[in-house]
């Protein structure tokens, strides 16, 4: 066996990833059944019996061209006597070309009828353009009652009979002619046709028609008039070019159609005003040999109800996320196709199985869109030894061309099992909320959207680091905002979050864990099972307390708004304003209710360590960053917290504990009584005096509470800035445990150490 690395062969753009899986057919089936290909190095690699130069020789010599006839397609050759590009190949003698010639004479069984029907509207058409007529007797014409009933009669027979034409066809080919009618196109319940966007509408794209420039690129390298069908005098070179990447001159001023983007011509193609495309003809006919492998068929994608549509391997709906050229919304309605990669050498059969199962599943559902195929193959959902998939889109780009974009290459690779879970929980949701941002086109909502599958695309290849799941609780928080303005509410509030969402996005950072301590605190926690009472989220969002799950509060007519609460504190525009915000709302709603105790309590394990509250006091914990993380934290699972145990990292023990001043005020807003009986009754006061900038009058303040409450402090006054004692306001939003309060009063007051210890 020879292995052969195919340079001209690589994964981008679609043409040369076509042409690999071409140059493994043929090979496979016209000279070495024991091929095998596969993907090494961003190159093609293909063991055979044929050395390098008995590969030459068989193309050169031996290859029998698939018959890519389109009788159904105007642009194919078939409507035009003797057409420059399929009759040479129609009257050709070599044996070569046998199956090709066999393809034109069975499409031409069935189109004298049609022929006729279409000579009959060009006649029409033609008296119109006499040269005896001026151009106001041309127009009477034109409108002429007449002309036109003739005119629509002849249309309407012809497209009668070319409707018809392409079931008859399907019903009676056989052969390598009917391979490549499985791959252009596939007829539904209804027999009407439905064209796979690999190969445009039916084997032609706009004016291009793939079937007409592949007989036109055969007569390029092959002298069709010869009893052997020899190599042109060129051939050899575009060859080389094709199979190994080597530099050749002479190339056609040719167009690839959407196969090959960077040859499309035009303006500022290559340097200069305007770029003339260039077209190897070997690679145009290597690319359509490995096309026909991706045979389609009829598919309800959704459920049994929903319409059929043509679905070939690997093709799913079209996202605008996870590239960079993305825009704000999905820019085409003919999706993308994710291209496998397979490390390990394959048969043809081997080949050809991949491409007949042609899906991804996650668990028992079909993969459907961009995100769900990444999640399959984060999860090695994906079967037959596939390693990778590049990603292309049909989208239009250069005007109004279609083209195969490359949208970038997903690797197969193990993700922990929690991390998989985590996907789980949120892909109904943000399916939800992108077809809602679709329909009512919302920019905000659309770009809130984008970002969160942005963030959701990137984290299936890079699970494993915990600032990009931050990333994307804090895109998802976001979205949240956008949904309470109005904009897209019924998509919903984020959903239950399992606690590996906490383990995924630890890095071991003092913002991760004040974000848990903010978001799962509430006014108590049952003693049995743990679950919060009065938890602080609906003072980030209007939720219907009377719902088990999360769900917007609405009213109006049919319930089209989002009610508006008066307890919605937080508002999302910076981390110290919503934290002084949920602190003083918790006041002014103890206030009302008559208790005298700071009603925000921590989660079990979820309280603030005094370490990473000092970093906060000293500023050097990302405010902004740390309660949006809270915002989406707040839909954890609280079930779930009490029950499973959650590891975090320790905060460090050798940091220096929060200002004394603080702690006093720390101790005056406490949840529950000390563990001697006495009460610190809260003075809303003192935060009022803090968001406001004075820290001192604030602290005077809560040492008159201590020491009405039986504690002497060492503290006699403090000064700071106006911008440490709102810090200072903001750092009460984050709950300490009773073990914490009874050290920090140790701390403050060592006579009441006893005393605590009983």
């Amino acid at each position: 066996m020879h292995v052969h690395r195919l340079d001209g062969c690589a994964p981008v753009p679609l043409a040369h990833y076509l042409k690999a899986l071409g140059i493994l057919r043929l090979v496979a089936e016209q000279a070495d059944a024991d091929a095998r290909g596969w993907w090494q190095g961003e190159r093609f690699r293909l063991a055979t019996q044929l050395d390098r130069h008995a590969l030459v020789a068989f193309f050169n010599a031996r290859y029998r061209p698939t018959p890519f006839v389109a009788p159904w397609l105007k642009g194919s050759g078939f409507y035009q006597e003797k057409d420059p590009a399929l009759s040479p190949v129609e009257t050709s003698t070599a044996a070569r070309f046998e199956p090709f010639r066999h393809g034109i004479a069975e499409s031409r069984a069935f189109l004298a009828e049609l022929a006729a029907a279409d000579v009959k509207v060009r006649d029409i058409k033609n008296e119109t353009k006499s040269k005896q007529l001026n151009k106001a007797e041309r127009d009477a014409l034109r409108q002429a009652v007449e002309y036109r009933k003739r005119l629509a009669e002849a249309d309407r027979r012809f497209k009668a009979l070319k409707g018809e034409l392409i079931p008859r066809v399907r019903a009676v080919w056989r052969g390598p002619h009917r391979d490549w009618m499985d791959a252009a196109l596939v007829l539904d319940d209804a027999r009407t046709a439905r064209f796979p966007a690999l190969l445009g509408t039916g084997g032609n794209d706009g004016r291009l028609d793939f079937t007409n420039n592949f007989m036109q690129r055969l007569g390029d390298v092959f002298d069709l008039g010869s009893t052997q069908g020899e190599p042109t005098a060129s051939a050899d070179g575009w060859l080389s070019a094709a199979l190994w990447g080597s530099p050749v001159a002479g190339c056609l001023q040719r167009k690839m159609g959407q196969f090959l983007p960077g040859t499309a011509g035009g303006a500022n193609n290559v340097n200069g005003p305007e770029g003339t495309s260039l077209l190897n003809p070997f690679d145009f006919i290597l690319m359509m040999e490995g096309s026909v492998l991706f045979t389609a068929h009829a598919s309800r994608r959704f459920d049994a109800q929903a319409a059929q549509r043509a679905a070939a391997p690997f093709v799913i709906g079209s996202h605008a996320a996870g590239y960079a050229s993305a825009g704000e919304s999905d820019e085409s309605a003919r999706g993308e196709q994710w291209m496998p990669l397979w490390d390990q050498p394959m048969t043809l059969a081997e080949t050809r199985r991949l491409f007949a199962e042609g899906r991804a599943q996650i668990g028992q559902a079909t993969a459907t869109q961009p995100l769900d195929i990444a999640r399959a193959a984060a999860r090695l959902g994906v079967a037959r030894g596939v390693s990778a998939f590049q990603r292309f889109g049909y989208i239009e780009r250069n005007g109004q061309s279609n083209l195969a974009v490359p949208l970038g290459s997903f690797r197969v690779q193990a993700a922990p099992a929690a991390h998989l879970r985590c996907f789980d929980d949120i892909a109904a949701w943000l399916a939800r909320l992108r077809r809602i941002a679709a329909d009512e086109g919302s920019t905000r909502l659309k770009q809130a959207s984008k970002r969160i599958s942005d963030c959701a695309m990137d984290l299936t290849q890079r699970s494993g680091e915990p600032s990009r799941w931050q990333d994307l609780l804090i895109a998802m928080g976001e979205a949240e905002a956008v949904m309470k303005t109005g904009s897209g509410f019924k998509a919903q509030p984020i959903p239950s979050l399992r606690p590996e969402w906490v383990q995924a996005a630890d890095d071991g950072s003092a913002e991760v864990r004040l974000a848990l301590a903010f978001a799962l605190q509430a006014r108590a926690f049952g003693r049995i099972d743990g679950r919060p009472l009065d938890p602080i989220r609906r003072h980030w969002l209007p939720l219907d307390e009377k719902r088990r799950r999360a769900r917007f509060a609405t009213s109006g007519d049919a319930m089209r708004r989002i009610d508006e609460r008066p307890e919605v504190a937080m508002h999302g525009r910076s981390g110290i304003d919503d934290a002084i915000a949920l602190v003083e709302r918790r006041l002014v709603e103890a206030a009302r209710s008559g208790a005298r105790e700071f009603a925000l309590r921590p989660a079990p394990r979820a309280s603030a360590h005094p370490a990473d509250l000092s970093a906060w006091l000293e500023g050097r914990v990302d405010a902004d960053r740390t309660v949006a993380l809270a915002r989406a934290l707040m839909a954890l699972d609280r079930g779930l917290w009490a029950e499973q145990i959650v590891s975090l990292s320790p905060a460090p023990t050798q940091a220096s504990p929060p200002d004394d001043a603080w702690l006093c005020i720390r101790l005056a807003h406490l949840p529950w009584r000390l563990p001697d009986g006495r009460q610190v009754p809260c003075d809303p006061a003192i935060v009022r005096r803090l968001a406001s900038g004075d820290a001192s009058s604030a602290v005077e303040l809560a040492l008159r509470r201590l020491r009405a409450a039986g504690l002497r402090a060492g503290v006699r006054a403090a000064a700071v800035s106006p911008q440490v004692a709102r810090l200072w306001a903001a750092a009460l939003a984050f709950p300490i445990s009773a073990y914490t309060a009874r050290r920090l009063v140790r701390r403050l007051d060592p006579s009441l150490a006893e005393e605590l210890a009983a």
